[in-house]
């Protein structure tokens, strides 16, 4: 029995070696084949980029010295893609445009191509999304070749990735900068604010606050609870209140304090402390502090645009607001609503041409399609209860109280058929979370915008704007004038007052560029 038990052992190893080692034949088999068809797909992926490389560089002669510099920023990535998101020029490419711009003595090749890329006149730039992503990796060569003359090689593809991360843009962007004169006031009030938020995180003071009950209950006006005094602690913190009592009372002075905290940061404006309330004050500072640079950037993406225009109109998605500015004062600001998720608002800028009172609605026939063919096979006079008719074969819904497009439009000429109009519908404006429209920005103060656009035109008086928006047919007025209007996605603004304000991330354009969480949720 003692030799049995080490002899079958010896057989149960030396099957196992036999059998691993067929595996490991096949394994090995199966590998090869693998490696054989990566090769050939790498190849493929290869040869298609190669020919896609020298047909540009073809066509675009004068940047052939920078080829091999420019190709390598694509080892790791499919052509057209680095300063494109969602088919738009992305931010990014908006910063290169503009440091490359500012940069003394930098001779840009195919000037007029890039410029035109980031144009909002008529001579909008017909290139294929390739061809621009190239020019831009080629200017982006460029530029980081004049930037640092004085190093002998330059590793674009590890520059780029710093590049591409506003925190490091920011920081770099300080120094490189410093005599640059930003014209946007906007990004020095940004500026004092995260001075404010960094001696903030580098206090300690700041702790997450932790609610006395789980799961969670709002908290309203007269309650006592130790929530209440983290609560108080934070908003003096952040300036909503002037001294901190350490109170747990849920008093007058917390009340005017909460108020304050809620309407900056774009909250409806009551006293409730709900959970989404306490999920904000709990953001990290360095996620604020992340936020205040990535909007410093904005700023200077349009700051020249800005600066050279003494009148204009500004829509910011994420705080739901527009501004009209004129002679540098806020004339009118007014709430909005825009495109939902999956029909959103494109972030860009144009030009106010024209105003047009009692307008129809020419209804998209995405929306006919989607929408509207269902119900008017059902119902026979859907069109006539809705005041719609068919014209050229559109459906169009006539000018009247009820229509989608309201009592009156601003026109913008562009490519997406965006535009900016009155609305009907003034109760969505009750929401904090206000996107609902297939795209369009929806004023609730559009009469009041109309009358502050038109007083520089004397025969448009307060009773003729009120006849023409009820008017049966559409009129339309063209400026002598064009208003700017910039429709940006700043998620923290300064206010007039001097507060800050945080908005969502409506979009996840933020969480896309940082890849940081921006919340921490109340367990």
């Amino acid at each position: 029995m003692k030799t049995l038990t080490p002899l079958s052992l010896i057989i149960a190893i030396s099957f196992s070696l036999v059998s691993f080692n067929k595996y490991e034949d096949k394994k090995t088999k199966e590998n090869k084949n693998l490696n054989d068809t990566y090769k050939t797909v790498n190849n493929n992926e290869s040869d298609a980029n190669s020919e896609i490389s020298n047909d540009f560089f073809k066509r675009y002669s004068d940047l052939k010295k920078y080829k091999s510099d420019v190709m390598s920023l694509y080892k790791t990535r499919s052509l057209g893609t680095i300063w494109f998101d969602e088919g738009e020029i992305s931010e990014f490419g908006s910063v290169l445009y503009e440091k490359a711009k500012k940069t003394n003595d930098l001779i840009i090749p195919y000037q007029k191509e890039i410029d035109q890329l980031f144009s909002s006149s008529s001579d909008k730039s017909t290139l294929s999304q390739t061809d621009a992503d190239m020019l831009l990796s080629s200017l982006y060569v460029v530029y980081t070749k004049k930037s640092n003359a004085d190093k002998k090689r330059i590793a674009y593809d590890a520059m780029l990735k710093d590049f591409l991360n506003y925190s490091t843009l920011e920081e770099t962007s300080t120094v490189a900068d410093a005599d640059v004169k930003v014209e946007y006031d906007q990004y020095y009030k940004l500026q004092d604010v995260l001075k404010k938020y960094k001696r903030l995180e580098k206090s300690s003071k700041w702790k997450p606050i932790v609610p006395a009950e789980v799961p969670y209950k709002e908290l309203r006006p007269d309650a006592v609870s130790s929530t209440i005094a983290q609560v108080r602690t934070r908003l003096y913190l952040y300036g909503d209140l002037k001294s901190d009592s350490k109170s747990d009372v849920y008093d007058r002075e917390l009340m005017d304090a909460v108020m304050k905290y809620k309407v900056r940061n774009g909250f409806k404006p009551n006293y409730i402390l709900a959970e989404e309330h306490i999920n904000e004050m709990n953001i990290p500072l360095e996620n604020k502090v992340a936020t205040l640079k990535l909007n410093m950037e904005r700023c200077r993406a349009i700051a020249a645009q800005i600066a050279a225009s003494d009148e204009y109109v500004l829509v910011n998605v994420p705080s739901y607001e527009m501004v009209y500015v004129k002679n540098g004062k806020v004339q009118l600001t007014s709430p909005v609503f825009v495109g939902a998720p999956l029909t959103k608002t494109t972030i860009f800028n144009g030009e106010i041409d024209r105003i047009v009172f009692s307008p129809y609605w020419t209804v998209p026939q995405s929306i006919v399609q989607n929408e509207l063919k269902s119900k008017i096979a059902a119902d026979p006079n859907y069109l006539a209860e809705k005041n719609m008719e068919i014209v050229n074969g559109q459906v169009r819904q006539k000018p009247g109280p009820d229509n989608s497009l309201g009592l009156v439009k601003f026109m913008f000429p562009n490519s997406e058929d965006i535009y900016m109009h009155d609305t009907p519908s003034k109760t969505l404006f009750d929401f904090e979370k206000r996107t609902f429209s297939h795209g369009c920005i929806n004023l609730k103060m559009a009469k009041e915008l109309a009358v502050a656009m038109l007083q520089d035109y004397p025969e448009w008086t307060p009773a003729k704007i009120d006849k023409a928006m009820a008017g049966k047919t559409e009129n339309s007025f063209k400026l002598t004038k064009k208003v700017p209007i910039y429709i940006t996605y700043f998620t923290s603004l300064v206010n007039e007052n001097g507060e800050i304000g945080f908005f969502q991330d409506v979009y996840e354009k933020d969480a896309e560029l940082t890849n940081t969480e921006t919340s921490v949720t109340v367990n």
